[in-house]
């Protein structure tokens, strides 16, 4: 089954480079403009994290294809840290932890990383348990940038560390899933930041 991961376009908190988590804001005017220039692959149905700047993503790109909702792919639970930036957040102790752990401790009030991953991974069986029922050959996910990380971290071919799958928004990852593994195609369209 192909699979497209997208990563939904740019929204406020995200220019201004805020743990946006929870936070349900939509997309910025520039990024739906941006996203509507793009050509998006044939797919026969999208799997969409519940967050309001990912269901207009798809709506956007995947128009009158149908669609489910995922309360599993949502962001990360960024905890005291949401909708901060790393300027608000310099002398914070717990920051710093953070930080200093390579950003694998959970956020103080939020997820781990490995709790986090674990939530990621059931939704996403789920979603090819689905997709395997329905006989789909090509779905795509519009979800969040920690979202893609979390699975492609677990399953994604070629073998990479969480941080190296970040996506940027509005960019897409494609793979093939094949017993179990994302195997990631390597060409112009899959962007990381």
């Amino acid at each position: 089954m192909n699979i497209y991961l997208y990563r939904h376009g740019e929204t406020a908190g995200n220019r201004e480079k805020r743990y946006v988590g929870s936070t349900d804001e939509g997309l910025t005017a520039e990024a739906a403009r941006k996203l509507k220039e793009k050509t998006a692959p044939a797919v026969d149905w999208v799997y969409t994290s519940p967050r309001l700047r990912c269901r207009e993503t798809a709506e956007i790109l995947f128009p009158g294809i149908g669609r489910t909702e995922v309360p599993g792919l949502a962001e990360c639970d960024f905890g005291l840290f949401e909708y901060k930036n790393y300027r608000e957040l310099t002398g914070d102790p717990d920051y710093q932890s953070w930080i200093d752990s390579g950003g694998t401790i959970g956020f103080p009030g939020g997820e781990s990383r490995e709790t986090f991953q674990n939530r990621c991974m059931a939704a996403f069986s789920s979603v090819l348990a689905d997709a395997g029922r329905r006989r789909f050959q090509a779905i795509a996910l519009v979800v969040h940038g920690g979202t893609i990380m979390a699975i492609l971290s677990r399953i994604g071919v070629p073998k990479r560390d969480y941080f190296d799958w970040q996506a940027g928004n509005g960019c897409c990852v494609e793979a093939e899933e094949r017993e179990g593994l994302l195997f990631v195609r390597e060409n112009e369209r899959n962007y990381y930041t």
